[in-house]
């Protein structure tokens, strides 16, 4: 489910964030925060998804820019956010990863 090869080309590993629980409208500026400060921190970010536990369409205009400005690694998605991705076609855009360990973190 990996669209190309990671962009990263730093040394430095690159930042993780685990957001937990729900992300709509008014939910998600912290983690657009987070991803920012990660994205500031190391040049990219992987985005553990293994605790969102809803998303609206919002969630998914952030992963599509934050993918379009930086090296963006999601690993865990859950089986609703992956068929989500799959029925709006942006598991053929992302970077998307079983888990921590199988995603290349430089």
């Amino acid at each position: 489910m990996t669209s190309s090869a990671p962009r990263h080309s730093g040394f430095a590993p690159l930042a993780v964030i685990a957001p937990r629980g729900e992300f709509d409208f008014e939910s998600l500026p912290s983690l657009q925060a987070q991803s920012e400060s990660a994205v500031a921190a190391s040049g990219g970010v992987i985005l553990d998804a293994g605790g969102i536990t809803f998303v609206d369409s919002m969630f998914l205009v952030l992963v599509l820019t934050t993918h379009q400005q930086t090296d963006l690694r999601m690993v865990s998605p859950s089986p609703r956010l992956t068929r989500l991705f799959s029925i709006r076609g942006i598991d053929a855009v992302l970077d998307i990863y079983p888990s921590l360990d199988a995603a290349p973190i430089i």
